[in-house]
């Protein structure tokens, strides 16, 4: 991400987290010999979640959180297919929409969202980091 100028994630996040979310049975990866080539998280709630306007606040939700893809295997649709994923997980899950949230400057991933049928909410989520760095992210939902 650096490499393309996406101050987003580091040594800290997403890792720091994984712990848990190995944990809580919510982490999903895509092995390929041997090789993490994606990852994704799913969780029944955001810190964000309120902040969006979403298409239905009464349908059972997930969100797809810390979606990567390996940088070997980039641009060979590998995003595509962990969000067809996703979508699968989690309306086996019982949920009826797939929500995630993206931080602005993030353009490759939100065009990765829309290209896969997402739709961006009503507003945004200033999601404070530090003192030094907001994350103004965007909302995007599917219906499964």
């Amino acid at each position: 991400m650096n490499r393309e100028q996406i101050p987003i994630w580091d040594d800290i996040y997403p890792c720091e987290f994984f712990e848990e979310d190995i944990r809580n049975n919510r982490l999903y990866v895509l092995v390929n010999n041997h090789d993490i080539a994606s990852a994704f998280v799913l969780c029944d709630t955001n810190s964000g979640e309120k902040s969006v306007g979403w298409q239905d606040n009464q349908s059972r939700v997930l969100y797809l959180d810390r979606l990567g893809v390996n940088v070997n295997y980039l641009r060979m649709g590998i995003g595509s297919l962990m969000l067809e994923k996703a979508k699968e997980v989690a309306k086996n899950l019982g949920a009826e929409y797939l929500r995630l949230f993206v931080a602005d400057i993030n353009e490759p991933a939100i065009q990765l969202y829309l290209k896969n049928g997402f739709i961006k909410g009503i507003g945004v989520y200033d999601e404070v980091i530090d003192d030094d760095l907001i994350l103004h992210e965007y909302g995007f939902e599917t219906v499964l």
